[in-house]
């Protein structure tokens, strides 16, 4: 923990002194220019940037969180890429302005004075925010390196506390400080901090499949050197040198380091010589001196001093607190380290100490039934693992990319209230399910093309009439196979495609399918000019019958489709938003149930095996929702449109979709494909 800290202590010190100090002018310009009743606008727009700063944070944290492993890499390295690149900016920005940044400051509230509360509310949102952004980037990064967060925001908070005080004390004047020298020696500490991030970046983003050379390694020391041990968890918390690092974070840390630090130590001395002059001024007698010390030993030292400090810590205590243990994963070392824990909520740290990338899973031996899983750990990183335990057995079981599973030796806990483990499925399960369904729609493209058909004759023998009559059995047809539009893929737009982000609407000439001929249909369109368009139809859904047995179907979409047919139909049919005309969204919407249902008849056998209760929960609001959706088709065929339902059963409709939803969104994850079977 303690090891992780320094890097975010750094941060918070440095990004608190600058915002504290910027706060303490704007206090003091208001104070001493006798405006002290202006203070809460100042107050008011420094609590807004501390908002906006904590929901940047927690928007960072949740959004990575709804990611897959690959995705959650990506998404990480290029926020510590971004995160260097702010880093850096602001290093140097500070080094040139923290002469001159008071003055400045005291400007832009002077001028704030003349004008409304808003713009000096403004003018403290703005000086406090940028920090604020900043600080939570970087912590968000360094966490994400570190594999947990107690360390980063226990350093973080100790360094905005301590830059806190130092403030106070510089507004009471009880407090002398350099700032230009302060801030030469934390951009230099933070420039190597910042090498790190951006080589821990570069490697994310190669386990992201964003860039090459996952696998082409410039060192691999993890054969000889203990990745648990304190002095290879200092270096990794601090400066994010690990014992196995590609060639491309290698290259890019020493490149980093080598260039910034060259043109911020030239920054340096350019700032401290002195001023041209045209005359040669009188040499003044040089008071006696000692040696002169280095300009590298200063920033060397304030790096050096917090990692012994926490080199003394770390080797003094646990290097995870005992609630965190720490969980080995590897073909050789499956589940070191792992121990028979205590009943109640568990947190792991788990870590890779092998070679190749390592799905790491807590099961039950017996059954391979899985407690919980951190997918994707390269090698040297660290994912963390919660899960609540109870009476039963435990095991680990790593499945590395490119060889076998491994399974730890069973521990046995005495105790109740463990999570319902999850029986693993395998693409063989869903072989069966995913076979049919293919069938399935196969029978209903071939009516598809029959109603298609039967529309193209309408329209070009000009009986507009039968022509609106035929037009929506088609279109149901085609809503009603929703899960396989994942496969269709540019069939899909050609057939069912809408005006949304054409640039010139219904009127654009990429504007085809089912939608286009209901436009003119209800738009009085001529038979003449809706020939082209239902001849188009017609062609695109021969194409799609013709190719849709070639076309790959993943498994594991089936079980995403559940939700995603009725998620759809939520946002589009049940706003009017695909409504080109017809009125007939509620059909569609129809439809879109009726498709939903016959997939999870096909799921249904490995979902009750895994939660009986889910199909339950789901048949009951499937039967709400679809009456309230039936309500609105007449004996004579028609349909009540979306826009015109009584605001009450609107609601209704909503609400209940809303529940379906909810009850719909375990299957997915229930019959998520995992090696660990």
């Amino acid at each position: 923990m303690w090891d992780n800290a320094l890097p975010s202590f750094l941060i918070g010190l440095r990004e608190g002194l600058e915002a504290g100090l910027i706060v303490s002018v704007l206090v003091a310009t208001l104070v001493r220019s006798g405006h002290r009743s202006r203070l809460p606008h100042i107050w008011t727009g420094v609590l807004a940037a501390v908002g906006v700063s904590m929901g940047f944070g927690a928007v960072l944290t949740f959004t990575s969180a709804g990611l897959s492993g690959q995705a959650q890499e990506a998404f990480g390295g290029v926020l510590s890429v971004v995160a260097v690149a702010f880093v850096t900016a602001m290093v140097f920005w500070m080094r040139r302005s923290a002469r001159r940044f008071s003055g400045e400051v005291k400007d832009k509230v002077t001028a704030a004075l003349g004008t409304g509360a808003g713009v000096l509310i403004l003018t403290s949102f703005l000086a406090v925010g940028r920090e604020g952004l900043e600080t939570a980037l970087f912590l968000w990064t360094t966490g994400q390196a570190a594999g947990e967060s107690a360390g980063p925001l226990v350093g973080a908070g100790a360094g905005l506390l301590l830059a806190a005080v130092v403030c106070w004390a510089l507004y009471r004047r009880v407090l002398h400080l350099n700032l230009t020298r302060f801030f030469t020696v934390t951009g230099a500490a933070l420039i190597v901090i910042a090498a790190g991030v951006l080589g821990y970046g570069l490697r994310d983003l190669q386990e992201g499949g964003v860039l090459p050379g996952s696998t082409t390694y410039a060192f691999d020391l993890s054969g000889s050197v203990d990745s648990g041990s304190w002095y290879t968890t200092l270096l990794s918390g601090t400066l994010n040198l690990t014992p196995q690092m590609t060639w491309l974070q290698v290259l890019a840390y020493g490149a980093y380091l080598a260039v910034v630090m060259a043109l911020f130590v030239r920054g340096v001395r350019g700032a401290d010589a002195p001023a041209a002059v045209t005359t040669p001024p009188t040499p003044a007698p040089e008071p006696a001196a000692g040696p002169r010390v280095p300009r590298w030993v200063v920033p060397v030292a304030a790096l050096a001093v917090p990692s012994l400090l926490a080199g003394v810590l770390v080797s003094l205590g646990d290097a995870e607190p005992a609630s965190a243990a720490t969980i080995t994963v590897s073909p050789a070392d499956c589940g070191k380290g792992f121990t028979a824990p205590e009943p109640g909520r568990r947190y792991f740290q788990v870590r890779n100490t092998g070679r190749t990338t390592v799905e790491a899973y807590l099961i039950d031996p017996a059954t391979a039934a899985v407690y919980g899983e951190a997918e994707g750990i390269a090698p040297g990183t660290t994912r963390a693992l919660i899960a609540t335990i109870g009476g039963g057995s435990y095991a680990w079981r790593c499945v590395p990319t490119d060889g076998r599973a491994v399974t730890s030796a069973a521990v046995r806990v005495s105790g109740h209230g463990t999570d319902t483990a999850v029986l693993p499925v395998t693409e063989k399960d869903l072989a069966a399910p995913l076979a049919s369904y293919r069938a399935y729609v196969q029978r209903g493209l071939a009516v598809l093309l029959a109603g298609t058909r039967t529309l193209q004759h309408d329209i070009k023998a000009d009986r507009l009439g039968r022509a609106r009559e035929d037009w929506l059995p088609a279109h149901v047809e085609y809503a009603s196979l929703g899960a396989a539009y994942g496969t269709f893929g540019d069939f899909d737009a050609k057939i069912n495609g809408t005006t949304a982000g054409l640039p010139h609407g219904v009127q654009d000439a990429g504007f085809t399918g089912f939608h286009r001929v209901e436009y003119g249909l209800w738009h009085g369109e001529s038979a003449a000019s809706l020939t082209e368009a239902a001849r188009r139809l017609t062609t695109d859904v021969a194409a799609l019958q013709k190719d849709f047995p070639r076309q790959d179907f993943d498994p594991g979409d089936l079980p995403l489709r559940t939700h995603e047919i009725l998620e759809g139909t939520l946002q589009q049919e049940l706003t009017g938003a695909t409504d080109y005309g017809s009125g007939t969204t509620l059909a569609t919407a129809d439809a879109n149930i009726r498709g939903t249902r016959e997939l999870l008849g096909l799921l249904r056998p490995l979902i009750d095996k895994r939660d009986p209760k889910v199909p339950t929960a789901v048949d009951s609001w499937m039967r709400r929702t679809e009456q309230l959706v039936l309500s609105a088709h007449h004996k004579d065929g028609n349909w009540t449109p979306v826009d015109r339902l009584p605001v009450s059963t609107h609601q209704k409709l909503d609400g209940a979709m809303s529940q379906l939803l909810e009850e719909l969104a375990p299957i997915p994850d229930l019959l998520e494909i995992r090696k660990a079977a």
